[in-house]
């Protein structure tokens, strides 16, 4: 399995609208499930750092999820950018290969 991290700080008042684009049945995940290899998004709120999330997508295996992007990069682009007046700050944790 593939694993995808993201962090994100959310000011307040757009939590909502975030959790909306993000979560396991938003927005993210209903382009992610174009692809049969994609196996789902969790959403992680933290529990000490008000609007601070991080979301875990798993994919099959990278090369599913380049397939993936090599497919859908115009939507997926698209949605990115879409949603980047809902993010104060965004940077990748990291990809890792599920041991």
């Amino acid at each position: 399995m593939f694993v995808i991290l993201w962090q994100f700080d959310i000011v307040e008042e757009k939590i909502s609208a975030f959790e909306e684009a993000y979560g396991p049945t938003a927005s993210w995940a209903k382009l992610f499930r174009r692809s049969p290899e994609y196996l789902g998004t969790e959403l992680l709120r933290d529990a000490y750092v008000p609007g601070r999330f991080v979301t875990i997508d798993r994919w099959k295996n990278e090369e599913a999820f380049r397939a993936f992007r090599a497919t859908h990069d115009a939507d997926y682009e698209a949605l990115d950018r879409a949603c980047d007046s809902l993010v104060a700050a965004e940077s990748r944790i990291g990809a890792f290969v599920v041991a």
